[in-house]
């Protein structure tokens, strides 16, 4: 459940951060009156993320009725969330200290066009967010039929999330996000790993790919999967005692050289000199400096 839990917080927060960009930009803009817009896309946004997560479910479930073509769809979701997990905690790692600015230009247009662009352009952001939680989460939680656990942690990581965004925002908590998005990048990738493990494993019992019954390792005597610690390890990572040699050799060659690239220090460009630009109202755009320091992943 650890796993279904970190991946609603840092999705959460992701898109709990971008909203908070957009209000923070119209507050301060004096731009009040196009909130309602904006909150009109991220509902619509959510709504649609509920309802790929119920069809995901359900195409598994119901429309599938060979054994292997359900294991076949699930691979393949599998790898599809592993694809998506690997973009986006890098795209965060590589977009963290400009993604404000790029926003509020966004929405500058957008309030330009009018109200549909401005619902438009928050429904946008928030929807990518939405629908890699619905797909990675449903790839995490297979093999759980019947257990409301990894749902109710996957909300309680997004309450989280929405929780320490509002207090970010209101400046009521100073948290280093580099840091934060950093090592919950890290974790990510180890459940990644277990996620394309488990889509390997699937793709074996769909018979696509060979050596179900060719075990890497069996240490089940010294990991009792019937224990707490072994239940936890399999629930996070997929980590079992008893894998193949194709789960084995997807997962280490998988979560060793993302996790070195990942954690390799980033090269830092020069920054450009500062220059200060005044909005229509008058109002320079320095002052929304300290909004986007509570609202966006920037702080080292």
């Amino acid at each position: 459940m650890f796993a279904t839990y970190l991946i609603g917080l840092r999705e959460g927060l992701e898109a709990t951060l971008v909203v908070s960009i957009l209000v923070a930009f119209l507050v301060k803009s004096q731009r009040r009156d196009r909130l309602p817009q904006v909150w009109a896309g991220v509902g619509l946004a959510v709504a649609l993320s509920v309802l790929f997560g119920w069809l995901i479910e359900y195409t598994s479930t119901s429309l599938f009725s060979r054994y292997e073509d359900r294991e076949l769809f699930e691979a393949i979701t599998s790898v599809a969330a592993v694809v998506f997990v690997t973009w986006m905690i890098f795209w965060m790692r590589r977009a963290a200290r400009t993604i404000a600015g790029e926003l509020r230009g966004k929405l500058t247009e957008a309030l330009a066009v009018g109200s549909f662009a401005v619902a438009g352009m928050a429904f946008l952001a928030v929807i990518r967010e939405g629908m890699e939680t619905a797909l990675i989460f449903y790839s995490a939680a297979q093999g759980a039929a019947g257990d409301s656990g990894p749902l109710l942690a996957l909300i309680g990581g997004i309450v989280t999330a929405v929780v320490l965004g509002a207090l970010l925002s209101a400046s009521a908590l100073r948290i280093n996000l580099t840091k934060f998005f950093t090592w919950t990048g890290a974790l990510l990738i180890l459940v990644a790993a277990g996620i394309l493990k488990y889509g390997v494993h699937d793709f074996q019992e769909a018979g696509v790919l060979p050596g179900l019954n060719d075990l890497a390792f069996d240490i089940t005597g010294a990991l009792d999967p019937s224990t707490w610690y072994a239940a936890l390890l399999a629930g996070m990572f997929n980590v079992t005692p008893a894998p193949t040699v194709l789960e084995t050799i997807a997962w280490i060659g998988y979560a060793v050289p993302v996790l070195l690239l990942f954690l390799r220090p980033a090269r830092r460009k020069p920054a450009p000199a500062a220059k200060t630009t005044v909005t229509e109202r008058g109002a320079d755009t320095g002052t929304e400096a300290e909004a986007e320091a509570a609202a966006t992943p920037q702080r080292a």
